[in-house]
This record gives structure tokens, sequence and C-alpha cells, in this order.
């Protein structure tokens, strides 16, 4: 009788449990060539004009009360908004500056916007792999986009791309240089995106296939592959006779990162899974011993060649960062996992950020992150990272910050001075910070179809900091918003769910840094439930534009929605 109430009790509508505890503000919906994240957005023609967008009167009328707006300017009562709500609704409410869009620098001066195992399309051990995923990925954002290349035993004239020892479903090598060659040309023939793409090439080919991988590269890309004349004056730089390659310099071509294996190198404990089961076990001993046995890993000159200005290097001891890496490459790229890299920040960051003022690295997810969940990049982004690879198929609370980063920007950022060749690698300027963020309301959040517009909506914001490690960001939020069922007809003031009034100040206290960010969600106050995310964004408070907008929500899609929420910004030096 005890396990059978005590069963029970588990399945209570009034557990805290079932509330709160099963709420996920890191999730997200699969992408879609639909999607504008990752830098994509602000950069791309809107799906959604102005025109389609409305403003609430619950608004109008605070923007009238406020002074903010004249009677004719705001509308009140009107179905469609003003001339002058209009031109506001089409504003971007973030301001890139210039210099942070600056491609005369070297490349380890920038961040760029990366996809983790790109060719997936969803789930990490048995999705599909296709190469229209780096078509969208590409499209969305993302400058370097991973390739995992393999040996073909039916064709071996024609390596395959797959995610091994998996489910996965593999595609020809071929066919993704093909789709990378295709945005390329579609880039350059539009003027769009002027800037290189980065292919992270994860190489488990022997001899005779490392040699078919260089062939179909130089065979498929061609001329866009980066010139051998740019990858000679790289290699000067790097021997120090020559001045830097800069981001403009590279233009519209393919930078190749080939790996480079140090001596005594072993196999990195995040590439394999908890929920690999016997056979994917097997198969993984079955390729380290043939690896042993057959040199695999071992990179044949021919593809060396490709890679001469970028490559990849798992460290085999702390060297990289307490001093110069032994036996390092020309062009040395760190290549870390996240549990990897994470353990050192604490005690070495200044360390690490100083290394990667010079040099570049790439943060990878751990192998446990089988669901397409994604590492945390803002604590890396701190310490200089350029390269956080992220699992691209979702958009998720990291995705969401990639965007905040890379928004307007076609996916190259210049990274903060302090980050840079001269800086002391520390972001914090020792001053703290205030920021109000003033909180008129919504318009047009959207529900899904299953819902009618009973929800009690408010918003829900996270300050993301890099000094939090523990991924614990500091959260505020309005109170859920309830519209007068009985009265709503007889007052004009009274607005529906979708269209929420909340005229709050939700205030943070922070240490003053170019990397912070703000996340912010709509979402249901729902009883008895997990409270469901309606509406997501994200800014880099470096950007935000000064006095009220309407932040245009994405959903947890990536796509662009109706729906806007009118807020301020508000800073203060303490």
């Amino acid at each position: 009788m005890a396990d059978l109430i005590s069963g029970i009790a588990k399945l209570s509508p009034f557990s805290k449990k079932t509330k709160k505890d099963v709420d996920d503000e890191d999730k997200g919906d699969v992408i879609d060539s639909q999607t504008v994240a990752g830098g994509g957005h602000g950069s791309r023609q809107s799906a959604i004009t102005k025109n389609q967008l409305s403003v609430s009167n619950a608004l109008k009328s605070f923007l009238l009360k406020e002074g903010i707006l004249t009677e004719t300017e705001a509308g009140v009562g009107s179905e469609q908004p003003t001339a002058t709500l209009r031109e506001w609704l089409d504003k971007p409410h973030i301001i890139v500056p210039p210099e942070v869009l600056d491609r005369n620098h070297p490349l380890p001066d920038y961040f760029i916007s990366s996809s983790h195992n790109t060719y997936l399309m969803a789930h990490q051990l048995f999705g599909d792999s296709h190469a229209t995923a780096y078509e969208i990925a590409l499209y969305t954002g993302s400058r370097c986009v991973e390739i995992d290349a393999w040996d073909n035993s039916d064709n071996k004239e024609e390596p395959k791309v797959t995610h091994g020892y998996t489910l996965v479903s593999n595609i020809p090598f071929r066919e993704v240089c093909k789709t990378i060659c295709d945005v390329i040309d579609k880039e350059a023939a539009d003027g769009v995106n002027a800037a290189p793409i980065i292919i992270s090439l994860e190489n488990h080919c022997g001899a005779e296939g490392q040699l078919r991988l260089a062939q179909i590269m130089k065979e498929v890309l061609g001329h866009r592959l980066l010139s051998k004349e740019i990858r000679e004056k790289g290699k000067r730089e790097q021997e120090g006779i020559s001045e830097h390659v800069t981001l403009a310099e590279l233009g519209n071509k393919v930078v190749v990162i080939v790996e480079y294996h140090l001596p005594n190198e072993e196999e990195s404990s995040d590439s394999s899974s908890s929920s690999e089961n016997e056979d994917e076990k097997q198969a993984r001993q079955q390729y380290l011993e043939q690896k042993k046995t057959a040199n695999i890993g071992v990179i044949i000159p021919e593809l060396a060649e490709l890679g001469v200005y970028a490559q990849s290097v798992k460290p085999v001891n702390n060297s990289w960062f307490e001093a110069d890496l032994e036996n390092a490459p020309h062009h040395q790229l760190i290549n870390v996992s996240e549990t990897g890299l994470i353990a050192h920040i604490p005690t070495n960051s200044a360390k690490i950020a100083r290394h990667n003022s010079h040099h570049l690295m790439r943060v990878f997810p751990k192998g446990t992150r089988i669901s397409s969940r994604n590492l945390k990049p803002v604590p890396f982004w701190g310490i200089g990272a350029q390269i956080c690879a992220l699992n691209w198929q979702t958009f998720g609370a990291s995705s969401q910050l990639n965007e905040a980063l890379f928004s307007g920007s076609g996916g190259y950022v210049l990274k903060p001075a302090p980050l840079r060749a001269g800086g002391d690698g520390n972001l914090n300027s020792g001053r703290k910070k205030r920021l109000r963020l003033h909180v008129a309301g919504a318009t047009d959040i959207p529900l899904p179809a299953d819902r009618d517009d009973e929800g009690k909506p408010y918003l829900t914001s996270s300050l993301v900091h890099p000094n939090d490690l523990n991924n614990l960001p500091a959260k505020r939020k309005t109170a859920p918003y309830k519209p007068h069922k009985l009265t709503s007809f007889l007052r004009q003031d009274t607005s529906p769910a979708t269209d929420p009034f909340w005229n709050e100040v939700l205030e943070w206290d922070y240490d003053d840094n170019e990397l912070v960010f703000l996340r912010l969600l709509i979402k249901s106050d729902d009883s008895f439930a997990r409270n469901p995310i309606f509406a997501v964004a994200a800014v880099r408070l470096l950007y935000v534009a000064p006095g009220w907008n309407f932040i245009r929500m994405l959903d947890l899609k990536g796509h662009e929605t109706k729906c806007t929420v009118l807020v301020k910004f508000e800073f203060e030096d303490l």
C-alpha cells in the first residue's frame, strides 16, 4: 500500500516537481531552410515584412500615455499601425558597431559562426546525413562546417561522410564538396558573405582515401580553394617573415583545416559515447587497431598541402598555453572538447586567452551530447576561442546566443581588443553595471494550433555572462498576464493573451564585459504542466539600440514570427 501511495504521489498534479523541474529552457526545434539563425538574422532578406506586423492597442495607449508618440502617431483604436509605427517596427533593435565587422585583421582575431557534425539533420547516433544540411548551415550563417570523412568499402574511389560507429546514414564526400561549391558560387554572384568558408576536416581515411579526398577537393572546388599564394604567405607569416594574412585576403575561398598528429597523441575520450552499443564499441576498437597497423592518421603530403594555413592538433599536455606547443605545426589550431577545456579555465583563463590571440582554437561538444544538445559557448568566447562548434540541428539556447553574437555579421565578428594580439586576455573592465530592462508588452504571440488564447504569458530573461562557468544565468521575469474574461468586451485597454501588457522593469547588476548577452523567452504560466515556450530572442548587450524598440521574436525553429516585444534597455554605471 505504501508503494502504491508513493506511486500516486509522483503522479500528483500538485507536485512541485511536475511543474518546475521538467521545464526546459535550453530546448529548440529542428531547423530548416527558413531558419534565420547563426548570423543570417539581420543579414538576409526578411520573410515577414513590416506591413505584416501590428501593435496592440494596449501598447499604443502606453506609448501615448508616456508621451513617446502623439495621438496621431499612436493611432489608438485603428486596426493598422500608423506610418510612424510601421517605420518603428522596421527599425532594427540592435546596432552592430562598424569596427566589429572590420575584415582587415588576421583570422585569429575573429569569432567564427561554426557548426559541428554538419552533415547530420537530427540525432547524433541514428539521424540522417544529408548534403542539404551543409546548405542550410551555410545559408543560415555558419562559416565553419565539419566533414567526417571515412573510407568507403563499397567504392574506394569515393570516400563517404558519416558519424562513425553509429546508425547514421552516409553521403558521398564529393556530394558535400559540390554543395559547398554551389553555395560559394551563389554568394559570389549575389555579392553576399564575401568571406571564407572553413572546412574542419575530420579524417578517418587511410593513405589511399586521403589521396582521393585531396583530389576530389581540387577537382570539385578548384579555384575556390584558398590559393597557393595565400597559403604560402600564411606559412611565411607563421615563420615571422611576412605580414598577417587578413580575413579580407581570404575572400570567397575555402580554407581547409587538416589534422596534424602530435607524437604520443591519444584518442580523445570525448570521441566515444556512453550510449554506444556492443557492436559500435567493437567497431570502434577494430578501427583503432586498424589505425595502428595501417598507420591511419598520418596525413599524406597531398592532403596536408591543402591545410597549410590551419592545422588541427589535439594537445597531449598543457604546453600550448603554458609556453609554446611542443612539436607544433605552422598555423596550429587547438582542437579540444568542451570538457577538456573547461577544466583549465578557472586557473588558466588569461594564459589561454593570450594563446588564442595568436592561434586558432576549435571547441567541440562532448561525446555524450547525443541528442544534439549544445555546449555553452559564451565562457569559451570569453577566453577568445574563435570556433565554438555547435550542433546546428536545433535552435536551442546556445544557437540563440550564437545568433545574438553573429546577427548581421555574415558569420565573422571581430573579438574585443583584450582578446586580440597585445591584449591581456581579461575582458572584465573592473566596473560594475546595472541593466534595467523596461518591458511594456508583446503583440501577436504565436500560440500553437492546439491552444486557445487562454494562456498566461510572461517574459523571462536571463543574463548570460562569460564568467558563469556553471551555466547558472541570473533570471528575472514578469508576472503572468491574465486577461479579464468577463470584462474584456467592455474594456478597450484589456488585451487578449496573444497581446499581453506587462509594464514592468527587470534589473541585473553585473561585471562590465563586452560579451554579456540577454536571452528573452515568452512562456505561459500553465497550471500542472511544463511552461511552454512560444517565442525567443537573444541580444548582445554591446549591440542594443538606445530608447524604446520592438524586438522581433523567433520561434524554436529559428523562424521569424509576427511577434514583437516593446522594450527599453537602460544601463547605469555603479
